[in-house]
């Protein structure tokens, strides 16, 4: 474990005392060669577990300790992708490579694949939703279920041709949000039955690639391609856009609501974290200490105010301590 801290020269005292409460990085380097750790998750206990897409193990990190344990895939070069740990404390991936779901047992490592039906060959971003796992297929252009007690599996094609259906997340009123990566939409299914209502973005531009939704409802996404933090407002259709701090080349990716209410996300083209608060507009960056990051997703331990990254590019996870909700 790496611990990594800002250098303070010629501060004042107020200087020093908010320099002492800037948030910072801590960076975790994983042991196996050539680790791509793609999406990270975790659970009640704080473990965090995350997808190594280059190797096809899905790993378990101890924060405390800074022991990992891998647990290979039972599908050789599956290509795990997208993860997140369910209510019950199971781990479940999507095997992108090969269109299968998993589920890791936290407690031994046993890992049950489900088949996904033909035409679901690339499951990509998972979300355990109301018992049951949605997920995206972004070559395939649809979005799908499963339901674990049974073994049967749902599939929706997305009615905008080449949206390359991305990230997958629910709201408060328990609906669910859907980034179309390969088009300017925004896509909502209702979880009683996959139907899809899709928003259009006013920038013909606009590519959402990873979304979050606050207490309000409000829809924050990513917009990779503009270098642009949105915000939708479902009640009212209202879109806003909101330059990222690198400017048009920043590549916002990764995003996630903090315990502080801010927005968090990173630009994959500046490696650095940007927070957003929604109630003044303004910005805070966090640079990443090891260049060439790219943190294609980060979760929240909202027990312990922590964001996690996945930092794909380099082998690593990373850590920001995090305030509690004002």
């Amino acid at each position: 474990m790496t611990h990594i801290f800002g250098r303070l020269v010629g501060c004042s005292a107020v200087g020093l005392l908010l320099a002492a409460h800037a948030p910072t990085i801590v960076e975790y380097p994983l042991p196996r060669p050539h680790a791509f750790p793609h999406d990270p998750a975790v659970g009640r206990d704080g473990i965090v577990w995350y997808t190594d897409q280059a190797n096809s193990f899905i790993g378990r990190l101890d924060p405390v300790t800074g022991k990992v344990t891998d647990y290979p895939t039972p599908t050789p070069a599956s290509g795990p992708h997208g993860i997140v740990v369910a209510p019950d404390g199971g781990v479940w991936y999507t095997a992108n490579f090969t269109g299968r779901l998993g589920r890791v047992d936290a407690a031994t490592g046993a890992i049950k694949e489900f088949v996904m039906p033909s035409e679901a060959r690339d499951p990509h971003t998972p979300l355990f939703h109301q018992g049951k796992v949605w997920f995206t297929a972004q070559g395939a252009n649809l979005y799908g279920v499963l339901d674990p007690g049974t073994g049967q599996v749902k599939v929706f094609p997305v009615p905008t041709a080449r949206a390359h259906p991305y990230g997958l997340v629910a709201g408060p009123d328990g609906a669910i949000w859907m980034a179309e990566f390969g088009t300017n939409k925004l896509g909502r299914i209702n979880p009683a039955d996959g139907a899809l209502r899709e928003f259009v973005l006013p920038e013909s531009g606009a590519r959402p690639r990873r979304l979050a939704v606050d207490a309000k409802g409000i829809v924050w996404y990513t917009d990779y391609a503009r270098g642009k933090l949105g915000r939708l407002d479902p009640a009212t259709g209202q879109v806003r856009d909101f330059d990222s701090p690198g400017g048009a080349g920043s590549a916002p990716y990764g995003i996630a609501i903090g315990t502080d209410g801010r927005v968090w996300y990173d630009e994959s083209g500046r490696d650095q974290i940007v927070a957003f608060d929604p109630a003044t507009e303004r910005t805070e960056t966090v640079a990443i200490p090891t260049r060439g990051s790219v943190v294609r997703n980060m979760a929240v331990d909202s027990a312990r105010a922590r964001l996690w990254l996945a930092e794909s590019g380099v082998q690593r996870l990373g850590r920001i301590d995090l305030k509690a909700t004002p």
